[in-house]
């Protein structure tokens, strides 16, 4: 049985590593004013916060129409027998409930959709999983399967640089802003039960940033770690940094960088640093 692999954009999966399994993308988009933008075809990241740092206002985002995942499912059908698609958790968009309709509207394939109530490479994690399982064979079902265990076992945590992104973005008042402003907190958001939320409130962004890294350490003593990703928000520099960092300490565990595109770039805003595990 050929199973195809397929998630979203807010994936945000490396280049090679989409080329190397053979991974299916839809894209979310952004809309600024009446122009819209799709992510990583009609917009790059760079280009998405230029136009954000111009903006009097921040952009809005609107999932993939149905239509457009029924035409993938339809494209994948000549050549699959079955199709996994993993997407952003359901309580930040509406894609999946989007692919899980779509899926209902098309023959000739099974469609096997999954929430995986996360964003960015946290999400990614469960689509690299997908694929290495069905090129080695594995049913749907068994693949299924394996991605409802990994939940427990995914970890991401991010750092928000620009109290200011998050005032625009109406999650802040504007007194709270500036009061965090005044005092360098830069917060630590987490996602739970799917949704993004606070974990802590951190003076500078050196301290944040050591205390993400000091967790991820705690959970490499723990447990077997699999495989760690640094994300940025338009600043690789700081990704890379922090990936060299980590693996003069822990060369035999798998790394990569990742970054905050458009969709998720619009809440979180430039310059937010995370990092994101999972644990075997």
């Amino acid at each position: 049985m050929k199973v195809a692999v397929m998630t979203d954009t807010t994936a945000y999966i490396p280049m090679d590593l989409r080329e190397k399994y053979n991974i299916h993308i839809v894209p979310l988009s952004v809309v600024f004013d009446e122009e819209t933008y799709r992510e990583d075809m009609d917009i790059t990241t760079e280009q998405f916060y230029e136009k954000v740092r111009e903006a009097d206002k921040l952009p809005t985002t609107s999932q993939p129409a149905i239509g457009e995942i029924v035409d993938m499912y339809e494209s994948l059908s000549k050549d699959y027998d079955a199709v996994i698609t993993i997407h952003i958790s359901s309580k930040l968009s509406g894609t999946f409930q989007a692919a899980e309709s779509a899926g209902k509207m098309v023959e000739g394939i099974d469609v096997y959709p999954f929430d995986s109530a996360i964003s960015a490479m946290g999400q990614g994690f469960y689509v690299i999983e997908a694929a290495e399982r069905a090129a080695a064979g594995d049913t749907p079902e068994e693949i299924m399967a394996h991605l409802e265990r990994m939940r427990q076992y995914v970890e991401a945590y991010f750092m928000v640089d620009d109290l200011s992104h998050l005032q625009r973005g109406g999650r802040l008042s504007n007194a709270q802003a500036v009061l965090g402003s005044l005092l360098k907190i830069k917060p630590i958001l987490h996602i739970v039960d799917g949704k993004i939320i606070p974990f802590e409130k951190i003076r500078t962004k050196k301290k944040a940033i050591h205390r993400i890294m000091g967790m991820l350490d705690d959970r490499v003593k723990q447990g077997k770690v699999k495989r760690v990703v640094f994300i940025h928000a338009n600043d690789e520099d700081a990704a890379l940094a922090l990936e060299s960092e980590f693996k003069e300490k822990h060369p035999n565990i798998e790394t990569m960088i990742s970054y905050f595109g458009p969709v998720i770039g619009t809440h979180l805003g430039e310059k937010s640093l995370g990092a994101a595990w999972y644990t075997v």
